[in-house]
């Protein structure tokens, strides 16, 4: 049989990211394998465009129909039921690092016999992943940082963001709303040398910000660490790990500070390895803060799908980068895949 790849229909609000475009959807029809589209009219890209290409075009949420031997393909998490999963699925899972519910999650696994392919433990054998979204979550965490900001300058905190065109619109907005204020913020970014670090730096540059970039060099002598306070932003860019050391905590909260907004970018508060923890929830598009401290006012921004906020241009990015992989899918034995299931053996044999 040959291999079918069934794009689902996200299900998480204001998620408009695509793990292909009709780009990668026609090369992969090209090399023989049977596209499936779960219809979504808030995907960024179109329907009618994969329609066009032959794509088989099927209504959202039928993949729990789709046959066994189906490669499930999607970006966050599918909704929360019971009923066992039996297909292998390529998806960010967070369930790998102790996260609340993972147990569950991982038993329904266990129930059907199903796979999880997860997109952030696709790694070389040294261990980088092949495909990420991060330079365009940093891009946004720091574009959502400034907009918390010039909110609590109002007196305020931040109301509901949405998804813009593309950058240009972006930065466009923050100037216009920077050039309102009479201060300059200044930022610090942890994993400034990384992908969304980079992202990150760019967004800020792009304003004529000043920005401090740190990497593992000046945190390796572990936290928590002052000069945070000192900044009026600080963006989490790494991915935390058991070695990673406390950047920020409770007892700095109440401490002298210029800091007004913390972005984590990594967004894991239930996890034990969170460097920032002082907040227990992720936020949202609809509520991008939650108040971690008042007199003075600090902020938290730790949204799961920044990079929904450019879908368009964030999906491009990804597919291009993920595409070899999915060409690789039924020949790659003993690589990139087979890491990844090795993962999932490891933590749904734990979960039972």
């Amino acid at each position: 049989m040959p291999l079918h790849y069934w794009l689902r229909a996200e299900t998480h609000l204001n998620e408009h990211r695509s793990p292909i475009t009709p780009k990668e959807a026609a090369i992969l029809m090209q090399a023989g394998i049977h596209i499936t589209v779960e219809r979504n009219p808030d995907r960024a890209c179109k329907d009618a465009d994969f329609a066009a290409l032959g794509c088989h075009m099927v209504d959202a949420g039928t993949w729990v129909d789709a046959p066994t031997d189906t490669v499930i393909l999607g970006l966050k998490d599918i909704p929360v039921a019971d009923f066992p999963l039996r297909h292998k699925h390529i998806q960010f899972a967070h369930v790998f690092k102790g996260q609340d519910g993972a147990e569950q999650y991982l038993n329904r696994f266990n129930a059907g016999g199903g796979t999880i392919y997860d997109l952030e433990f696709l790694v070389d054998q040294n261990g980088r992943r092949h495909a990420a979204f991060g330079y365009w979550a940093g891009f946004a965490g720091a574009a959502v940082g400034l907009m918390a900001w010039l909110a609590q300058m109002q007196g305020k905190t931040a109301g509901a963001i949405s998804s813009y065109a593309d950058k240009t619109a972006l930065i466009a907005e923050l100037k216009a709303g920077i050039a309102t204020t009479e201060e300059q913020p200044d930022a610090l970014i942890i994993g400034a040398l990384g992908r969304v670090g980079t992202g990150a730096s760019d967004l800020f540059s792009a304003l004529g910000l000043s920005v401090t970039k740190w990497d593992m060099a000046e945190t390796k002598s572990g936290g928590p660490f002052p000069e945070i306070r000192d900044h009026t932003l600080f963006l989490n860019c790494i991915l935390a790990s058991p070695d990673t050391p406390l950047f920020f905590g409770p007892d700095d909260i109440v401490k002298p500070r210029a800091l007004r907004v913390i972005t984590d970018i990594s967004c894991d508060p239930t996890s034990s390895y969170n460097p920032v923890p002082i907040y227990k929830d992720v936020t949202s598009f609809d509520k991008p803060t939650v108040r971690a401290a008042e007199n003075p006012a600090l902020d938290v921004v730790a949204i799961d799908n920044l990079p929904s906020m450019l879908p368009l241009e964030s999906s491009q990015d990804y597919a291009a980068q993920l595409l070899p992989l999915l060409l690789s899918f039924t020949t790659d034995q003993d690589g990139t895949w087979a890491r990844a299931k090795a993962v999932f053996d490891e933590k749904a044999a734990a979960a039972v």
